[in-house]
């Protein structure tokens, strides 16, 4: 294999942005980015621990669920999950954040890089709660860079063809829990744990 090892072999071989590539970063946002926002339904967040670890978590609710409260500060709620909270923590060590609002259909999408930290109240949290769930801890994000990124990603991949879909070529996520996360527990158990109708219970609840 060559290893591109230096930013002047990556130039070589990639170019240099130009233009409107570099021109469209900004430090705060627009209208239309709180347009955007408002209309988002998933994000997800990139993070790193203090050893350069990474983790990159989904986020996902109701449209609207990222909160703008000025034009340099959202706030993100915490659903329940399984508890490792893993970019949570990585927050605690290294606030530098990265987040990518999608809105289904649209193949651009619009990215918040910024400085996180965690709150446990505030005056806005009564705005996060949904179905009557009232997030214990939020990621408040104060933002340094908005840009749009641009559409080739999700043209190339035609994610948003539903005819292009085939989510039956993997095994079903029971089958993928029993093989890989050394539960103890069986197929007929896990199908029913991963059945709609009781995994969506813990949605908004935590679940023991």
């Amino acid at each position: 294999m060559e290893i591109v090892t230096t930013v002047e072999e990556l130039e070589q071989v990639i170019g240099v942005p130009k233009g409107n590539a570099l021109d469209k970063e900004r430090d705060r946002l627009h209208e239309l980015d709180e347009q955007w926002i408002a209309n988002s339904r998933f994000c997800v967040i990139g993070t790193a621990d203090a050893h350069g670890g990474c983790t990159v978590s989904p986020k996902g609710d109701p449209a609207g669920f990222t909160h703008v409260l000025d034009e340099k500060t959202i706030v993100i709620p915490d659903r329940p999950g399984n508890r490792r909270v893993d970019a949570l923590r990585d927050i605690l060590v290294n606030p530098q954040v990265g987040l990518l609002f999608l809105i289904p259909g649209r193949t651009d999408t619009l990215r918040v890089n910024g400085r996180a930290r965690l709150v446990k109240d505030g005056p806005f949290f009564d705005e996060l709660t949904v179905k009557g769930h009232r997030p214990q801890i939020a990621i408040l994000v104060e933002v340094e860079e908005v840009f749009y990124h641009c559409s080739k990603a999700f043209l190339r991949s035609e994610l948003w063809k539903p005819e292009t879909w085939e989510p039956t070529k993997m095994p079903r996520r029971s089958i993928i829990a029993r093989e890989l996360e050394a539960n103890g527990r069986s197929l007929e158990e896990l199908d029913r744990h991963y059945a709609p109708e009781n995994y969506n219970k813990g949605l908004y609840n935590q679940v023991h």
